[in-house]
């Protein structure tokens, strides 16, 4: 029996060479605009169908390329009849699929899910990003976010409904970090399941630290003597107080390295802080520091700082 071809490439807007990726994402976004619950034009539900047909088909390694096996010689809606000797899988029952579908994969194919009858489909991901301060991607938070969803009411209308989830964020996130909180997302439809929600991490500017992946940076104001003499300095960080050794003859922009003191890493070595030192010297000098500073400066004429300058 002759059926019309169709190219299921055409109706994903996607090229015969286009990736997994790139036709999971083309029926994404497809299936956004045409969903029956959002898009109330006649023909929606009829194309969100041939959508969910298409994709069935692509997004199936085997199916693919069983498809591409009759594809090159057809275009969209001529009259296609299949090769003698070439049988649908034939599983009995009834079909929601085109008859075109089940020319190549037969009757009673089962849908997503392995269940027959009306199809169901998954519900759409969705994505929050949530700006939090440094202090919590150290040690770990719990936030309460909140939800915009797109609701059919009875007459058919779109009521926009929000939705509170309180989610857990471990330590150790990193900026630009996705977290996947699998079920949270868009409802399904056709009793299909709910989408994941993934969490986008935005880490707020910090007063004193700057973040590089897991390790941090600092500013570390260290007064002249000490950093010609050497010191053991007290230096505060995301865990707690530390001591941190200034050894003799620092410089500044010298950078002093505290391993392990970055953000913790769940699943290996966390970042280091990296203390960088910055000479400060007193602005008001009373007149027995002037003194000790002049004869500090005679005592050092072999000294030349711009010697290499």
């Amino acid at each position: 029996m002759a059926v019309k071809f169709r190219d299921y490439y055409e109706t994903l807007g996607v090229s015969k060479t286009a990736t997994q990726d790139e036709i999971k994402a083309a029926y994404r976004k497809l299936a956004r605009k045409l969903h029956p619950d959002v898009n109330k034009a006649k023909d929606a539900e009829d194309k969100f169908k041939e959508l969910g047909e298409a994709y069935e088909v692509l997004s199936d390694p085997q199916k693919r390329a069983r498809y591409d096996q009759v594809g090159s010689s057809y275009r969209d809606g001529q009259e296609y009849v299949p090769p003698q000797g070439w049988q649908g899988y034939s599983e009995g029952g009834s079909s929601t699929f085109s008859d075109f579908f089940e020319s190549l994969f037969g009757r009673g194919f089962q849908g997503f899910g392995g269940q027959s009858g009306p199809r169901q489909y998954h519900g759409e991901d969705q994505e929050v990003r949530v700006r939090i301060p440094l202090e919590d991607a150290f040690h770990g938070a719990e936030r309460m976010i909140s939800l915009q969803t797109q609701q059919p009411g009875g007459d058919g209308r779109i009521s926009v409904q929000t939705r509170n989830i309180r989610v857990k964020i471990p330590a150790g996130v990193t900026n630009g970090q996705r977290i996947r909180l699998a079920g949270q997302g868009g409802a399904g439809s056709g009793g299909g399941v709910h989408g994941d929600l993934y969490l986008v991490v935005e880490l707020q500017p910090h007063d004193r630290f700057r973040v590089g992946g897991r390790d941090l940076f600092a500013d570390f104001p260290v007064a002249p003597w000490e950093a010609a003499l050497g010191a053991d300095i007290k230096l505060p960080t995301l865990a707690g107080e530390v001591v941190i050794t200034v050894p003799q003859g620092t410089s500044s922009g010298q950078k002093l390295r505290l391993r392990g003191k970055g953000l913790p890493n769940p699943s290996g070595s966390a970042g280091d802080l990296y203390a960088e030192v910055r000479i400060v010297s007193p602005k008001k000098l009373s007149a027995a520091q002037k003194s000790l500073w002049q004869k500090v400066a005679k005592e050092s004429d072999d000294f030349n700082p711009r010697e290499d300058w």
